[in-house]
C-alpha cells in the first residue's frame, strides 16, 4: 500500500507515529500487564467516585492525608527507636524538566492559538468546521455524561483504538480514505453551490442598499 493510500499518508508504523518507547509500548499493548493494570486501576477510581459519592477534591485530600499521617508517625517513630526512616527518593524536579515542559506547553499552546485566530480572521472555512463539529460533539456527549465517566472513556479509546489500528491497519486506512474523499466531494459541493449563493445574496444586498 503506496503513502497516499495510507491514512497518515506515512510510511511509518503507528509505533513509530505515537513516539516509541514505553508510551507506545502501553498503548499498543506490547506491555499488556502495565495496560491491562491501567485499565483496571482506573476503572477501580471511576467506580469509587459513582458509588461512594466521593469527589476528586475530597477523596485526593483524604488519601494524602493518610500518606503524610503514616509518613510523619513513621519518621517519628524511626528516629526515637533509632530505625531507618521512610525509604523515599529525593523529591526534586530539575530545571531540565521544568524548561521541557513548559517548551511543550507552549508550543502546543501557539498551535491552538494559531488555529484560533485563522478561524477568528475567516481564513480557515475547513478548520472552522471541524472545531465546531468537535466543539458541538461534546457538547453533546458533556450533556449526556458527567466529567469522571467520560475521562474513563476517553482512556479506554487511547488505550484499544491505536491497538486495533494497529492490528487492521490496512482494512481501516482503505475505508477511512473512500470516506474521507466522499465527504472531501460533499464539501466541494456545498462549497461551490451555498457558499457561492450566499456570497451572491450579500452583493446583490450591497447593490440594493
Amino acid at each position: 500500500m503506496g503513502s497516499s493510500d495510507r491514512l497518515f499518508s506515512t510510511q511509518r508504523t503507528i509505533h513509530q507515529i505515537l513516539g516509541g518507547g514505553l508510551f507506545a509500548d502501553v498503548m499498543l499493548w506490547r506491555q499488556k500487564n502495565q495496560t491491562a493494570g491501567i485499565l483496571v486501576v482506573t476503572l477501580a477510581a471511576w467506580v469509587v467516585f459513582e458509588v461512594s459519592g466521593y469527589t476528586l477534591v475530597s477523596l485526593s485530600s483524604n488519601v494524602f492525608l493518610l500518606l503524610f499521617t503514616v509518613l510523619f508517625l513513621w519518621a517519628k517513630s524511626a528516629a526515637i527507636l533509632n530505625r531507618p526512616a521512610p525509604p523515599l527518593p529525593h523529591l526534586h524536579l530539575s530545571e531540565e524538566v521544568i524548561n521541557e515542559a513548559a517548551t511543550l506547553i507552549r508550543n502546543h499552546i501557539n498551535v491552538l492559538l494559531s488555529v484560533f485566530e485563522d478561524i477568528a480572521l475567516g481564513r480557515d472555512s475547513k478548520m472552522f468546521i471541524k472545531v465546531a463539529l468537535s466543539l458541538l460533539l461534546m457538547s453533546v456527549i458533556g450533556s449526556v455524561i458527567d466529567f469522571l465517566t467520560l475521562g474513563y472513556i476517553s482512556l479506554f479509546f487511547v488505550l484499544t483504538v491505536p491497538a486495533l489500528y494497529e492490528r487492521y491497519e490496512d482494512h481501516i486506512d482503505t475505508y477511512s480514505l473512500k470516506s474521507y474523499r466522499k465527504l472531501q466531494h460533499l464539501y466541494t459541493r456545498f462549497d461551490a453551490v451555498c457558499i457561492n449563493k450566499v456570497q451572491k445574496w450579500i452583493l446583490e444586498a450591497k447593490k440594493l442598499s
